[in-house]
């Protein structure tokens, strides 16, 4: 049955469901064990499998034999622009999210991942992203349906070249590079010429000169051996946020008894350590291999960096007044975001303000 029939089937049931008030589940009682299904897009060798195994294990172990898993890997069962809704729907009872990705319906937990330009950390990340959502309700309504075990960081995407070493803001001009999308109107001022394609595209493009190179973190040195297609990696920091990564259905929640929801409330901190070792882990194999192979790392100057912040978070900000047509205010969780990163400094640790921060009230 394809993924559309599944869908449409489920859509049916709840119906039914809603019409009978027949469909609430039962609640864990004290002895009973209960198999949750967990989905993912990527298969179980990615970093990212890797920590939602030692997660799944470690829950196994502290609900003694109480909750057990069921996997589905490599995109089997959820999809990766969907995988909200489809977990809201009970395709699977966990799942890897990505509102990042989402095609609707998640457009401030999208935006909110521009927001951290000067951030310096994958747990300060999450802990500014723990700020925003507590501070701004417009966060848990995005996630309406949904109970978020694990919020995600990620490593800085630097930029990989074939021939031309970027070492300054100047050397961008007259590149052709592969870039998400959310760097592509900065690179466009410091004279770039971004491109948007798959990932997968991006190997055979810097082999036959169609770019000359990509906006991508080291990791992929090595995972998508881009070592035998370019020479350099600069260390500019294309900052990035975290955002919501795992999630529980509302449906499957209700099953678990009070002491086992507690333990899925405890594990969060457990699967975000998890993650961010396996994304250093990875981030230091690629550097590892990329020197073995001849590349040339290339770090780059404070100054520079600084003054590409002001760059992004200049875009950033524009992108936040956006999402005024659309009903949300953006500029409030921007500012917020950003006196949080200023307070912290460079050494700091990240703090909730609990005062109200200046300009709060713009859209």
């Amino acid at each position: 049955m394809s993924r559309r029939s599944i869908l449409a089937a489920l859509a049916i049931a709840t119906a039914a469901c809603l019409t009978t008030q027949g469909c609430t589940p039962a609640p864990q009682s004290q002895s009973e064990s209960i198999t949750l299904s967990y989905s993912s897009s990527y298969p179980p060798t990615h970093p990212f499998s890797r920590a939602d195994i030692s997660w799944m294990q470690w829950v196994e172990k502290g609900s003694g034999g109480r909750i057990r898993f069921k996997p589905f890997w490599s995109g089997s069962l959820l999809s990766a622009d969907q995988s909200m809704i489809e977990i809201r729907h009970g395709v699977t009872d966990i799942g890897l999210i990505t509102p990042i990705y989402a095609r609707g319906g998640a457009h401030m937990l999208r935006a909110q991942s521009g927001f951290y330009g000067g951030v310096r950390s994958i747990p300060d990340q999450v802990a500014i992203y723990d700020c925003l959502s507590a501070r701004f309700p417009e966060f848990g309504k995005e996630l309406e349906g949904l109970h978020v075990l694990a919020v995600q960081g990620g490593n800085f995407p630097g930029v990989l070249t074939r021939s031309r070493p970027v070492r300054t803001l100047k050397d961008f001009q007259g590149l052709r590079l592969r870039a998400p999308a959310e760097t592509i109107d900065v690179l466009k001022q410091l004279g770039a010429d971004p491109v948007n394609m798959p990932m997968g595209e991006v190997y055979s493009a810097l082999a036959k000169g169609v770019i000359d190179g990509v906006v991508a973190p080291a990791d992929t040195i090595r995972s998508l051996h881009f070592s035998e297609v370019a020479s350099y990696f600069t260390s500019i920091r294309f900052s990035r946020g975290a955002y919501p990564a795992r999630a529980l259905s509302d449906k499957a929640w209700r099953r678990l008894s009070p002491d086992m929801q507690a333990l899925m409330m405890r594990s969060r901190q457990v699967w975000e350590e998890a993650l961010a070792a396996e994304l250093l882990k990875a981030e230091q194999a690629g550097i590892d291999f990329g020197k073995q192979e001849g590349m040339t790392f290339i770090p780059f100057a404070k100054a520079e960096q600084q003054r590409f912040d002001g760059l992004y978070n200049h875009d950033a900000a524009l992108q936040a007044k956006a999402l005024g047509t659309l009903g949300f205010k953006g500029m409030p969780v921007f500012d917020t975001a950003q006196a949080i990163i200023r307070q912290a400094g460079e050494n700091g640790p990240i703090a909730c303000p609990a005062a109200h921060i200046t300009g709060q009230e713009k859209q």
